[in-house]
């Protein structure tokens, strides 16, 4: 039996569903009020049996994925795991990650959700985690805040965490993987990262705890200290909050960023929902793409100060990148969103927001700061600039539009605009775009230049991901090496691959490219494996298209069953 349908068979769909709308028995099935539009008259019903749901009133429907998919905005693989997780069953070891890897992963689970407890109890249980109590309640945070949020506090102690799990026999090296202590001064000696600090944990998606930040209360450098990169988290790849505020963000179609916790706790206590930090102010597309699944317009709204401005006008491009409607909300006085709302209250932030202006706007202020526009040069600069982050924009309607809107701002004709986009031919022939793309050949880059970020690669990725890319044999080659424990070069790949291939393959890698990561190569695996889902919709309309004609109608059900599957995926991912 496949792993989906051993999942399916092990799940309750009526469980599930019982997450978002009060059901009801009535006859074999179960019936309630639908959780994807308003209804006053139940037409949402479940059906136990067949392990499918549909609703009568607005035409939703499926099975248990599709509902977990749409309801919590997760991808298949993402819905997969959680279910079996839930339900206990083990899923197959993923090709490509060694069992030692996924075994740390559930030990530095555990140990996360054991140290949250621990700082939970220091805040309500110590002479010290009352101080920090008063100091949380005289910051404004209500206990209910608290509770949520499952904010904690870090004893002023080199060892007190590290005491704590050695008395549990947890190896010192695991804890140092998972972020929560460091190397002393002496050799073997090691102290607790987090010391004097109210926690506040940092959750999944799906609301595991994966790392912690803590903001000192002993006026300690620096005042706000988070978990460094682990197994389990990456800075650029969690927005936080994002596991309280999806449900708000998808009911309001926008999402406000703040820079940190501090500033998400004030305006998710004010009843302000729809809200994410970006933990700091480089903002990473990875961040942008996870916002997207819940919203298409984001209202940027970091510190008022030099730096946060700065921050802001480098997000404004990644959200253009990304297809995303970005406004940027600056308060008055360079106040943060913190201390806005505790002065000036919920309404008062509301309203401004309201007044947010276009991301394009405040991207041309940022630019045209300080510059003279009155000198013809430096004025031609900032119109090339400015046209350079627009043409990220992949939405022609939307480009054209921003054109339009850059003439006005620049005073400039919107004629010689469109001109400056259409001199701006790219360097590489027509050929070469229609042999790779983008996302492939970035990946080969990235790959042959950072072999450190292969597991986390192939580890995601199933092999059929690259078939019919015209870099199928390269990928295979690395992957193939990537499993033997041996290393990957150019001069071996020469005797891999069609020889028409290594000429764009050299190029490629000779070509100037910004500094490689994990996260940019994961964003392209993502292109690549929307594109393979693209090429299996189109060859099962094909088959959907023959069997009608032919009229098998069970076969039929089936392909419209993986039709579903596989259209779920896609609008997963946006």
């Amino acid at each position: 039996m496949e792993i989906i349908d051993q999942v399916r068979q092990a799940s309750s769909i009526v469980e599930i569903a019982s997450q978002y709308t009060t059901l009801k028995r009535r006859g074999r099935k179960w019936v309630g009020l639908c959780p994807f539009h308003t209804e006053k008259t139940p037409s949402f019903t479940v059906d136990d049996e067949k392990q499918f749901y549909h609703c009568f009133g607005c035409g939703a429907g499926g099975d248990i994925y599709s509902l977990l998919m749409e309801r919590e905005n997760l991808t298949f693989p993402e819905a997969l795991k959680h279910l079996a997780e839930k339900y206990h069953v083990p899923l197959p070891q993923q090709r490509g990650v060694r069992p030692e890897v996924l075994k740390l992963e559930e030990k530095l689970f555990k140990i996360n959700d054991l140290a949250l407890g621990f700082f939970k109890k220091n805040l309500y249980n110590t002479p010290e985690g009352a101080k920090a109590l008063e100091y949380l309640k005289k910051r404004g945070l209500t206990e209910e805040t608290i509770q949520t949020l499952k904010i904690g506090y870090a004893l002023n102690s080199w060892t007190a965490l590290l005491d704590f799990f050695q008395a549990k026999n947890v190896p010192v090296s695991l804890l140092e993987k998972g972020g929560l202590v460091l190397p002393g001064s002496r050799t073997g000696e090691y102290r607790d990262r987090f010391r004097g600090r109210v926690i506040f944990p940092i959750f999944s998606l799906t609301g595991k705890t994966v790392a912690f930040g803590g903001r000192t209360v002993i006026d300690a450098e620096p005042k706000y200290l988070n978990s460094p990169d682990t197994p389990l988290y990456s800075k650029g790849k969690l927005l936080y909050g994002l596991n309280f505020s999806k449900d708000a963000i998808r009911d309001a179609g926008t999402v406000i960023l703040v820079e940190g916790y501090t500033d998400f706790s004030a305006l998710f206590q004010a009843g302000i929902r729809n809200v994410v930090a970006s933990l700091g102010t480089a903002l990473t597309a990875w961040q942008v793409g996870q916002a997207m699944r819940f919203a298409s317009r984001m209202v940027i709204n970091y510190d008022g100060d030099s730096a946060g401005m700065a921050a802001a006008a480098r997000a404004v491009p990644l959200g253009f990148e990304k297809g995303l409607n970005v406004e940027v909300l600056v308060l008055p006085e360079d106040k943060d969103p913190d201390a806005f709302i505790k002065k000036n209250g919920r309404d008062k932030y509301l309203a401004l927001q309201k007044k947010a202006v276009s991301g394009l706007k405040f991207l041309i202020d940022s630019l045209a700061k300080d510059v003279q526009m009155s000198i013809p040069e430096e004025k031609g600069r900032i119109v090339r600039a400015v046209v350079r982050e627009i043409e990220k924009v992949p939405d022609s309607t939307a480009r054209s539009e921003y054109l339009r809107m850059a003439s006005q701002e620049l005073d400039i004709s919107e004629d010689l605009i469109r001109s400056i986009v259409e001199n701006r031919a790219p360097g590489k022939s027509q050929e070469e775009t229609r042999l790779f793309c983008p996302a492939e050949k970035r990946l080969f880059q990235i790959l042959m230049e950072n072999r450190s970020v292969a597991p986390y690669v192939f580890a995601e990725c199933a092999e059929e991901i690259f078939q019919g890319l015209q870099s199928e044999p390269v990928f295979r080659y690395i992957l193939d090496c990537f499993k033997n424990d041996k290393d990957w070069n150019v001069h071996e790949l020469k005797d891999k691959v069609p020889p028409a291939l290594m000429a764009p393959l050299a190029r490629a890698l000779y070509e100037k490219q910004p500094g490689s990561s994990v996260e940019e190569a994961q964003e392209c695996l993502e292109s690549l494996r929307k594109l393979h889902l693209q090429n299996r919709l189109k060859d099962l309309q094909q088959k959907i298209a023959r069997s009608e004609k032919r009229g098998e109608k069970e076969e039929l059900v089936e392909l419209l069953y993986q039709r579903h599957d596989i259209t779920m995926q896609i609008r997963s991912m946006r």
